[in-house]
């Protein structure tokens, strides 16, 4: 459980994410998890990751093992990358790919958002992609945090940081998968 967010504003972009883990009824906090946050470098990217707890240690160590440019500046680009994560988190990481009656394809049970200077996207776990014009959010919390970007957008003064902050600390209020303290890192954009 958790909540990721993107924010495009005024020439940056922000992510931001909570930092809390869960797994069944017990729930650890940034106190207890030395290992809490759900953003991830890659090259000039930051990915949030929601999803099971080893995504981010695997997304980590998948990313850092490639060699040359990752291309995460457009959605043809992230799909043909998220198709070659794709096989290797069945080949390598043991993905159990187990499929739904109902799915159409395999999940990889992770939801990822990116910023990064060419704008904010994200990867469902079916591998929909999509770039986002203002904001978005993924996670346990994501309505709760859409409706506040909704809300705040469109306000002078308030910054993407802020924006993205916002949206973490109400989804933290009012969603019980997602917990304080938040992280959030900005891109400038290229656009």
């Amino acid at each position: 459980m958790s909540t990721i967010v993107v924010v495009k504003k005024d020439g940056v972009a922000a992510i931001a994410a909570d930092t809390m883990t869960s797994g069944g009824a017990g729930r650890d906090s940034a106190l207890c998890i030395v290992n809490h946050s759900k953003l991830v470098r890659v090259r000039d990217s930051w990915l949030g990751i929601a999803g099971p707890t080893s995504a981010k240690a695997i997304l980590a160590d998948y990313f850092s093992t490639l060699k040359g440019p990752v291309k995460l500046r457009n959605t043809t680009d992230i799909l043909k990358v998220w198709l070659k994560l794709h096989k290797a988190l069945k080949d390598k990481y043991f993905l159990e790919s187990r499929n739904d009656p109902d799915a159409c394809f395999q999940s990889s049970a992770i939801d990822v958002l990116i910023a990064n200077p060419a704008g904010i996207f994200g990867v469902t776990e079916h591998r929909t992609v999509q770039e986002f014009s203002m904001f978005y959010s993924y996670g346990s919390g994501s309505h709760c945090a859409l409706g506040a970007m909704f809300a705040l957008y469109h306000r002078e003064g308030l910054s993407a940081v802020d924006i993205a902050t916002a949206a973490v600390h109400a989804a933290a209020e009012f969603d019980d998968g997602t917990g304080l303290p938040l992280l959030v890192q900005t891109v400038q954009l290229v656009c």
